[in-house]
This record gives C-alpha cells, sequence and structure tokens, in this order.
C-alpha cells in the first residue's frame, strides 16, 4: 500500500467537492421549461436527484451520476462510500438500482496499484450489497483521486418519487444523522476518535435502499436524499419545487454523536459556509439556535440520509420502514407549510 494518504491529495472530499448551490446556478443558468420530450418525467428543471425516462406505461428508467475525491484515508472504505453515495440517488427516486458503471480518476504515479485495486474493491463491494452488476466503466490518469459511479435504475412511473411534490401539511423524517462533513473534517486534522470514525462509516456505507420501500406509499409525496448541500439546501430544493415553506426544530433533527462535539469545537469544511452564503435570505433562524447549529444543518453530507414529506396519517409507517431497514435515527424533524419557498428553523 502506499504511504501516501488520500485525502493529502484532494483538495476537497466526498459530497463536500460540490460546488456550491450558488455558483452551480449561475453556471446552468435558470429553467424556465421542461425540456421538450414528453416521457422524460424528470431532468434539470427541479434539481432532484436524478433524470428519469418513462419506457411504457410499467416502466421508467432512473439515471444518475456521481463522484468525488476521497474523504477518508482508507482505500477501501473510500470505494464504500462513493459507491453507496451513487446509488443513494436511484433510491431518492423511489427506484430500484439494476446495474452501475465506474468512473474512476487516479494520479498513478502516486497511488499504488493495490491502493487502487482496494478503491475499486470496495465500490464492487457496494454493488453486491444492493445485489447489481457493476458491469464496466471508464478510466484516465488524474491529478487527485477520483472515484464513483453512473447508476442506472428502474422504477414504475406511478411510483416515482420526486423532490418537488410535497404538499402543504407534510411532515418531514429524515433518515441519518448528520455531521458526516463535520467528522471527515477532524479525520483531516488528525481529530476524529476511533468512535467518530466507525459513526462516520457507519452512516456513510448504509444503503438508502428503504427509498425503494417508500415508493410503494402513495402519502410519501417527495423524497430526496441529503448530500453536498447539507440539509437546508436539499431541503430548500424541496420547497421552492413544490413552491411552500418548511419549517423544522433542530433539537429534533438526528445527529451522528460523536460529531456534536466537534460541531461545538469549529471542525467543519470551508463547504458549509459556501452552503450557507448560498442560501441567501432564504432560511430563517431562530434566535435560540446558535451558530454552531446553524453549521451543522449546512454541513455536507457524503451520503447523506432520506428526507421524506409525508402525509401526517403515514407517519407510523414511513418511520417503521426506517427502523425495520436499520436506520435506528430516523426521526421527525419539521412540517411543510403554504408560503413562500423557504426555511425557518426553530
Amino acid at each position: 500500500m502506499s504511504e501516501i494518504k488520500l485525502t493529502q491529495l484532494s483538495h476537497g472530499g466526498g459530497c463536500g467537492c460540490k460546488i456550491a448551490p450558488a455558483l452551480l446556478q449561475q453556471i446552468l443558468g435558470e429553467v424556465k421549461d421542461k425540456l421538450p420530450w414528453p416521457n422524460l418525467l424528470v431532468g434539470t428543471e427541479t434539481s432532484d436527484d436524478a433524470a428519469v425516462y418513462r419506457l411504457n406505461d410499467s416502466q421508467a428508467i432512473i439515471a444518475t451520476t456521481d463522484f468525488f475525491m476521497p474523504i477518508v484515508d482508507d482505500p477501501y472504505d473510500f470505494g464504500r462510500i462513493a459507491a453507496t453515495n451513487a446509488l443513494s440517488d436511484v433510491y431518492a427516486m423511489g427506484g430500484t438500482p439494476i446495474m452501475a458503471l465506474a468512473i474512476v480518476g487516479m494520479p498513478v504515479d502516486k497511488l499504488s496499484t493495490d491502493v487502487i485495486r482496494a478503491i475499486l474493491q470496495g465500490g464492487e463491494s457496494v454493488c453486491q450489497a444492493a445485489g447489481i452488476p457493476l458491469a464496466g466503466g471508464h478510466s484516465i490518469d488524474s491529478v487527485e483521486p477520483i472515484y464513483g459511479l453512473v447508476a442506472i435504475g428502474i422504477v414504475h412511473p406511478d411510483r416515482l418519487k420526486k423532490n418537488s411534490a410535497a404538499r402543504a401539511g407534510d411532515v418531514l423524517i429524515l433518515g441519518k444523522g448528520l455531521g458526516v462533513g463535520i467528522m471527515a473534517s477532524a479525520l483531516k486534522k488528525g481529530a476524529l476518535s476511533d468512535e467518530g470514525y466507525q459513526q462516520m462509516i457507519g452512516a456513510a456505507t448504509r444503503l438508502n435502499a428503504v427509498g425503494t420501500v417508500l415508493s410503494a406509499i402513495d402519502a410519501v409525496h417527495a423524497l430526496t436524499d441529503v448530500t453536498g448541500f447539507g440539509l437546508l439546501g436539499h431541503l430548500l430544493e424541496m420547497c421552492k419545487g413544490a413552491g411552500l415553506s418548511a419549517e423544522i426544530d433542530f433539537n429534533s433533527v438526528p445527529k451522528l454523536p460523536v460529531a456534536l462535539a466537534l460541531a461545538m469545537q469549529g471542525f467543519g469544511p470551508g463547504a458549509i459556509e459556501r452552503n450557507m452564503a448560498s442560501y441567501g435570505n432564504d432560511i430563517h433562524f431562530a434566535g435560540t439556535v446558535l451558530a454552531w447549529q446553524q453549521r451543522l444543518l449546512a454541513d455536507p453530507q457524503t451520503s447523506g440520509g432520506l428526507l421524506v414529506a409525508v402525509a401526517p396519517d403515514a407517519v407510523d409507517e414511513v418511520l417503521s420502514s426506517f427502523a425495520q431497514a436499520g436506520f435506528d435515527q430516523a426521526a421527525v424533524i419539521g412540517v411543510m407549510k403554504a408560503g413562500a419557498a423557504g426555511v425557518r428553523v426553530n
């Protein structure tokens, strides 16, 4: 194995590598109309998790891609996290993965073949756990190590879950605890305990396969996953897509235990500040919400949890689905309301 730490070769790690939401919007420009393809059920119009194309009355294809630089130094864990994160976009549409392709960029003059192979094996192990083949891919020699997947899935068009279909009165449920970005920042500075590392890896490598189960619940109106833009950013996308506001309670939001102390100490990637700046005036904090708590809500999550908007009468069913799938931190965090798109945190 190479003695070079993977995180030393990357300027950012995991979903913290994402271009900030405001800058991304400037690059892409405003999307005024849905693309003129009647079978394209989901495109770029609401910043959803994947593209979806209807094949027939009972089948639609989900297509997505996700890749990033290392968030951890262990190559096998890096591969597992990146693959889990990529497949999450299929689950976030309510779909079932059927196949993946690998995206590989490696500084072959700096990393040994053993290290690179371990990264690929980590990704392969996740695809095996998801029950799909890793059927090919593409590789390049790059300055920084990059790994991820093209993920392909299927969903019944009637069970497709968009991020834009929330309704006023819907209850918001988050499936995983926050804090992965903060913990990764502490790891890079040598300040993350073994317990914290295990918490981070456990969360970031847990497949969001419960999304497939949630797709069968009609009362689940909207679904997305929380990744690089933080909980606030992805919830704000949900609000803008639906033309609604959201209100959440900080104390109800699940957090990874070790991340709490690190957040209080000021750990966190620079992407937190970029995220906060990108939200503009659309996020409002009660006076009781402290600065470190605000930063935790903007922390970029790598392979974060599913965010669900569900009718009140089906909350218990959704929480039960999460529990049966092993998501012991899933919790109600707030509600969707009528009003201008925005988020209030109490």
